[in-house]
Formats: C-alpha cells, structure tokens, sequence
C-alpha cells in the first residue's frame, strides 16, 4: 500500500524520474532488441528475410494494438482506483486484464492465421518474400496470447507502484531474445522461424517473472480469487480508454502506407530511403517521450482518482517540460547537422543530399511534438476516453492522412507538398491539443496536498 500511496504523497518531480526512468530504459531496450533482431536476420537468412520482416512488421503492430487497447486502458484504470482507495476494483481490473487478454489474443491469432498470406500480400509481400514472412508470423500468432499478457501486466506493474520490476520483465525479454536469436538463427539452422521462436520464449519467460510479483500475498494488487470474472463496467470504461492508444497504432500503419505510397509515386525508392532515415532520428527519441508518457500515467491517474488535481496538472506541465527539452534535441540535430545525422545510416552520396532538405522540413515542428503527444496521454491517464481519442486522431487521420494526398497537388514540387504534410499536421494537432487543454477544465483546489 505504501508503493502506491506514495503516489499521492511524494514530491511529484521525485515520482516522475522514479517511475519514468525504468520505462525510458524499457523502452531504449526494446529499440536495441529491434535493431539487434534485424541485424541477425538480415546476416542469417538473407536480404529476402529482412525484406520479409519489414513487410510483417506493420501485422505485427496491429497485433500489438489490440494488447494496448486492453493494457493501457486497465492500467489507467487500475491508477484511478487505486487512488480512489477502492482496492477491490483495482484487483478485479488485473483479473479482467488476463481474461480480456486471452480472449482478444485469441480471435487475432484465429483470424490471422486463416488469412495471413492474403493479409501480408495486402501489406506488401512478393512471391519472394511471403515464405519467409508467414513462417515469422505464424510462430509469432500462435505466441500472440503470451505477448498481450507480457504488454498487459508490464502496464499494470507500473501502475501498481513497480517501475522497475516492469522495466525488468522488459529487459530479460530483451535479453533472453539476443541469446536466443544467433543459436536458433545459426547454431539450429531455424532462419527465421528461429527469431520468432525466440521471440515467444522470451516473453514467456517474462510473463513467468512478472507473474512471481502479482502471486506475491504481500502486495495489495495481486491474484487470488474472485477477481477473474468479467466485470461490464471494468470492461467497458478499460476499452473505452485504451481506445485511444489502439486508434493510434493502427492510424499509424495506415499513414505509413500512405506515406510510403505518396513517396514512391513523386519521388520514388530514394524518397522513401530518405524517409527512413527521419524516421530512425525521431524514433529513438519518441520513444523516450513515450517513457516520460508511461512514468507520468500512474502518477495523473492516482492523483486524479484522489481529487488531487493540483498534483495531476504538475506531473502533466514537468512531463510537457521534459518532453519539449528531448525534441528540442531532434529540432537541433535536424537543422543543424542533417548531413551528419544522414552520414551515421548511409554511404550514399545520393541519399545523404536528397534526405538534408526534407529533414530540416520535418524537424522544423519538432519542438511542438513534445506537447502533443504528453497531452493526449494526460487525457488516457485520468480516464477521458473521448478526448483521448479525438487527439489520438487529430494528427494522424484527421490532418496527415488529407493533406499528404492534397498537398502535393499544390505544390510546385508534389514531393515538396508530402514532406510539408507533415510538420503542417504537427503544427495543426498541437493548436488542437491546447484548445482541448483549455477547455477541458481540470480543477486546480485551493489548498495543495
């Protein structure tokens, strides 16, 4: 009780590095496991794999935004009673977590397995490439329930006031899965059924560790019975918040295929290549944000569910802070030293000097990204399922997705009109988010706790 009542007590600046320090770490590790994975593959089955994986890639997170539409969404919601003090809520909500979890994970694997060749034909697959593609994703589907537990209970260990021990489950996954990877790749000859082997065990072997936290009598969140019946309104109120996580992974896929589609048609491979590369620069530091977003979810949320919204509204300004200060590196790199950034992921000549432009173009709005995305977390934490949803949108669907395909026709130079699209919806999205900000009306009481 004392983990997570501090919540409610602690210095709101102490709790925020505590809780979002693992996660960033977390995180950090999940992009080396990524990095590392493609690189086995790409050394160990050949071109046509890797080519595979990248083609598989965007199945596999869709698949991955069905287990955050039930983790983020329950862990938020096990934030808010907590807070409350309405700890038999709280316990039910881990129950439901498995159960929905199971099912969901169940009718993904159902359904992506009867349909997964025409499903990875749709996301690009070539008759070159789809053998090694459905090997990888049908180890991974059949693995598919053990991935949403590990991602479901990594969400509620930080929301039950274990940071760390979430951060752990991440890197033994991370790690058991770099040993694994070169022996089954390698030593057993398994090519790329070997990474997605490697891949389910070691998640398995997660699920196992955080599973020793919540049998543990001694913490105020654990399993035990009577918890594991559906609830309606835990059900419910859960999918209704990690509905705006889910919408965003899968507008996400969609803007890519966009994107990538807009690129190739005005400015072909090396367009597309030049892309990549903007995109690993703002990946690696997204994610941080997205850490400092995961440290910063328990915290609004107990606070919330505790009417302490003085202490909701400091976590959220610190966060917008610290956010603003990690994009603000991007917004350096990319205007003042693109060529240099180019140079670290290609050689060539050609790349380097078509890539600096755009990503001066890009990397103009980057100091605003920051805001957004922290403050449509704000509203997924303290359980504002509608406006969640709607900023989860904003960028994505409601601005990027029109104006990639309308720009273009206005410029000049189309490829000039795809790039702009982008820091246009970044600019657009953040002048959304504070309007929604300001009238969303979060109480501020007069005496601070």
């Amino acid at each position: 009780m004392s983990r997570t009542s501090e919540l409610g007590t602690a210095p709101v600046h102490t709790l925020l590095f505590k809780y979002a320090l693992p996660a960033i770490i977390a995180m950090t590790a999940t992009s080396l496991y990524n990095i590392v994975d493609s690189i086995y593959i790409g050394h160990g089955c050949g071109a046509l794999a890797l080519g595979a994986l990248t083609v598989a890639k965007p199945f596999m997170d869709i698949c991955a935004a069905f287990g955050s539409l039930v983790g983020v969404g329950a862990s938020s919601l096990l934030a808010i009673y907590l807070g409350e003090k309405d700890y038999d809520r709280a316990n039910r909500v881990l129950g439901n977590v498995i159960v929905l979890n199971i099912i969901l994970s169940a009718i993904v694997m159902v359904i992506g397995l009867v349909w997964l060749d025409p499903i990875l034909m749709a996301f690009g697959a070539s008759e070159d490439t789809l053998l090694y593609a459905h090997e990888y994703m049908e180890i991974i589907l059949y693995g598919n329930i053990l991935t949403h537990i590990y991602f479901g209970l990594n969400a509620m260990l930080r929301s039950a006031g274990h940071p760390r021990f979430s951060m752990t489950a991440t890197i033994v996954a991370v790690v058991v899965n770099i040993i694994l990877d070169p022996i089954f790749i390698f030593g057993l000859d398994m090519g790329v059924r070997g990474a997605a082997l490697a891949t389910v065990i070691s998640q398995a072997i997660a699920v196992t560790w955080q599973f020793t936290k919540f049998m543990d009598k001694n913490e105020l969140v654990r399993f035990h019975r009577g918890i594991w019946k559906l609830n309606r309104h835990i059900t419910l109120r859960a999918l209704a918040i990690g509905m705006s996580p889910f919408l965003y992974n899968i507008a996400h896929c969609l803007v890519v295929i966009i994107i990538n589609n807009q690129l190739k048609n005005f400015g072909g491979d090396m367009a597309i290549a030049s892309y990549g590369v903007i995109n690993r620069l703002t990946f690696v530091f997204a994610m941080i944000v997205m850490g400092l977003n995961q440290g910063m979810q328990p915290i609004t949320g107990y606070n919330y569910g505790a009417k302490k919204y003085d202490r909701v509204l400091k976590s959220f300004y610190l966060t917008c802070i610290y956010a603003t200060g990690v994009m603000g590196v991007v917004f350096f790199l990319g205007e003042c030293f693109p060529k240099t950034v180019t140079k670290m992921f290609t050689h060539d000549p050609v790349l380097i000097d078509q890539t600096i432009r755009p990503m001066r173009i890009i990397c103009s709005t980057m100091l605003i990204i920051g805001f957004q995305m922290v403050t449509g977390n704000l509203f997924t934490s303290i359980g504002k399922a509608g406006k969640a949803i709607f900023l989860s949108l904003t960028r994505q669907v409601i601005y990027l997705i029109p104006l990639a395909l309308l720009l273009p026709m206005v410029f000049e130079t189309p490829l000039d009109g795809v790039w702009w699209a982008i820091p246009v919806s970044d600019t657009l999205s953040a002048i959304t988010a504070i309007i929604i900000l300001l009238t969303a009306r979060i109480k501020v009481p007069q005496t601070k706790s």
